[in-house]
C-alpha cells in the first residue's frame, strides 16, 4: 500500500455515482418543483430553464429524464395519481364490489378537490385550446390511465358478472367518475366551498347509488 493510500482514514468512501436512491430523491424533488411552478404561473409561461433553475438541475438533465415539458408535466401527474393508487391493486382485490368501489371513490374523490389538483385543472382548461401539448399530456398522464384502470377492474369476470347484460362495458368507467365528481362546475364556481363537508360526503354517497342502481343486477347484494 502506498503512503497516500495509507493516509486515507478507514471507511472513506471515494466519490462515484449517486445511489439509487438519492438519484430517485432528486428526480421526485425536480418534479414537485416543475409541478408547484405550473401550478404558480401556468403551463406556457414556464420554460424549461425556470424549472432547472429551481430544481437545480440541467435542462439537459429534464429532456434526458422526461424528454421535454410535456413528459415533464405527465410525470407530475403521474406522481400525483401514485398517492391514490398506492397500494392499491383492484386488478387482485377480492373483497365485495362495492366495498372496493366506495374505497377508490372517496380516496378520488379526495384527490381532485385538492387544492392543488383544482389548480391544475385550472391551469389546463384556461390553455388547452391554444396549447393541444398541454391538453394530450393532461389526459395521458392521468384520466386515461385512471380509465383504463376502471375498465380492467369491470372487465373482471368475476365483476362483469354482477353488471346488467345491457350495460356496455366501455361506458362504465367514465359514468363512475361521473357520478364521483359531480358538479365540477359548482366547485370551479365556489372554491371557497368546503370539499370534504359532511354534504359533500352525503352527496358523494347518493351518487354512488344511483351509479351502483344504473349498471348491477342486484345493487343491494353486491
Amino acid at each position: 500500500m502506498s503512503k497516500a493510500q495509507s493516509d486515507i482514514p478507514a471507511g472513506a468512501k471515494s466519490a462515484g455515482r449517486p445511489k439509487a436512491s438519492e438519484v430517485e430523491a432528486r428526480t421526485q424533488e425536480l418534479i414537485e418543483a416543475a409541478g408547484c411552478l405550473f401550478l404558480r404561473h401556468g403551463y406556457t409561461k414556464v420554460s424549461l430553464e425556470t424549472v432547472a433553475r429551481e430544481a437545480r438541475v440541467a435542462v439537459r438533465t429534464i429532456y434526458v429524464k422526461f424528454g421535454g415539458k410535456a413528459g415533464l408535466l405527465r410525470a407530475v401527474l403521474a406522481s400525483r395519481r401514485e398517492r391514490l393508487f398506492a397500494g392499491r391493486s383492484m386488478d387482485a382485490d377480492t373483497r365485495p364490489l362495492r366495498e372496493i368501489v366506495d374505497d377508490f371513490a372517496r380516496d378520488f374523490y379526495e384527490m381532485i378537490v385538492e387544492p392543488d389538483a383544482m389548480a391544475m385543472q385550472r391551469v389546463v382548461i384556461a390553455e388547452a385550446v391554444s396549447n393541444p401539448e398541454l391538453a394530450e399530456a393532461f389526459y395521458e398522464g392521468g384520466p386515461r390511465l385512471t380509465r383504463e384502470t376502471l375498465y380492467r377492474f369491470f372487465a373482471r369476470p368475476d365483476i362483469r358478472s354482477q353488471l346488467r347484460d345491457e350495460v356496455p362495458l366501455d361506458l362504465v368507467p367514465t359514468h363512475l367518475i361521473g357520478c364521483i365528481c359531480g358538479d365540477p362546475i359548482g366547485r370551479f364556481l365556489f372554491p371557497d366551498a368546503e370539499p370534504m363537508s359532511e354534504e359533500a360526503r352525503r352527496q358523494l354517497a347518493a351518487r354512488l347509488e344511483l351509479f351502483y342502481s344504473s349498471v348491477l343486477k342486484n345493487p343491494q347484494a353486491s
